[in-house]
């Protein structure tokens, strides 16, 4: 990957398309919410994969991340709590909270990060009819 400077902060080029980064959010992403956005979206696409793998239907989910920093210590992200819920028709709560398991134990951005950062996950199950 390279990076470039830019006008009040650093652009890359991906096939999919450019990303714009700088301490200031008027200029792009702030390297915060990359980092959040990188352990919710490797998360959430491991675990899809798993339910994907095990047959388990579901009609949708929502990750949801809160995140405390620490401003003494160079405002560093200090924890990460990302809260799942997932909807469908007859899910067993057990299953899933054993694939959310696994998916934490294979997302690659979990696993580099969570010497450093607390990383809290809980799961909402909402039931809908037929």
């Amino acid at each position: 990957m390279d990076f470039y400077l830019k006008d009040g902060g650093i652009r890359t080029h991906f096939p999919y398309g450019e990303l714009d980064i700088s301490g200031n959010e008027n200029y792009g992403y702030r390297p915060f919410q990359l980092m959040v956005a990188s352990v919710a979206g490797c998360s959430g696409s491991v675990f899809r994969k798993i339910l994907e793998k095990k047959r388990i239907k579901i009609d949708d989910f929502k990750i949801s991340a809160e995140v405390k920093r620490k401003p003494d210590e160079a405002n560093r992200i200090e924890s990460i709590d990302l809260h799942y819920v997932v909807k469908g028709v007859h899910l067993d709560r057990e299953k899933l909270e054993k694939s959310l398991e696994i998916a934490r134990n294979n997302c690659s951005m979990i696993r580099t990060i969570e010497k450093s950062v607390k990383i809290n996950e809980s799961l909402e199950v909402i039931q809908l009819s037929n």
